[in-house]
């Protein structure tokens, strides 16, 4: 995905590099017509059917196109929930980067953080299985995508500047426990509330930060 740089303040002033996710590329009427509908087609059988029972087959009908086109602009179903996901994706980075604080700049280190793990828990709350379809649909789906580059370089930020030891590996740390195969384990296998979850992994992460004690 295509990405550009920018700086935002963190909570002492201190500038932060954060990639952006890329502008949507430009296209020719009809094929952005074709996406629409597509996408369009899919969100609606999603929600009707479930992630699961919905084939590429199911939404190229719906939508009108051949399977080709389709195959052709989204790979797979895992390319067709990243496509879903990425103005949803957009929408949460605004609030991090340029957003009121705590989940925006201008509030403590730990609270960003945990500003940013409960507007993550939400934003999951939305879209678990599209998120875990984006996800999963291939080997190592999840680390390849622009946001996950962003929400990793934030974390690993905001516990650098907590004075978090291993702010690296504890980014990917936190981020394995937000993944939408663990979200979904604790939500729907164990039946933890996303309250308590929430507040369980905001604690968890705010003992990581030395500063906080």
């Amino acid at each position: 995905m295509p990405s550009h740089r920018s700086g935002p303040q963190s909570a002492s002033s201190t500038p932060t590099e954060l990639p952006i996710l890329g502008a949507p590329v430009r296209e020719r009427a009809d094929a952005a017509r074709n996406r629409i509908r597509v996408l369009e087609a899919a969100e609606t059988l999603f929600a009707e059917r479930g992630v699961d029972a919905v084939t590429m087959d199911d939404i190229a009908g719906a939508a009108g196109v051949g399977k080709g086109t389709l195959y052709r602009r989204f790979g797979d179903k895992g390319g067709l929930a990243m496509a879903l996901l990425d103005q949803r994706e957009r929408e949460l980075q605004q609030r991090i980067l340029t957003g009121p604080p705590p989940l925006g700049p201008g509030a403590e280190p730990a609270d960003r953080l945990g500003a940013f793990v409960e507007a993550y828990l939400g934003f999951l709350d939305r879209q678990l299985d599209l998120v875990l379809l984006s996800e999963t649909a291939t080997t190592g789906a999840r680390f390849r995508t622009g946001a996950h580059t962003l929400w990793r370089q934030h974390c690993r930020h905001l516990l650098e500047a907590g004075g978090a030891t291993g702010p690296e590996i504890a980014a990917d740390v936190l981020l394995a426990a937000l993944a939408a195969e663990q979200v979904r384990h604790w939500r729907r296998d164990r039946e933890i509330t996303s309250a308590t979850l929430t507040e369980s992994l905001v604690r968890l992460v705010r003992t990581w930060l030395p500063r906080e004690q």
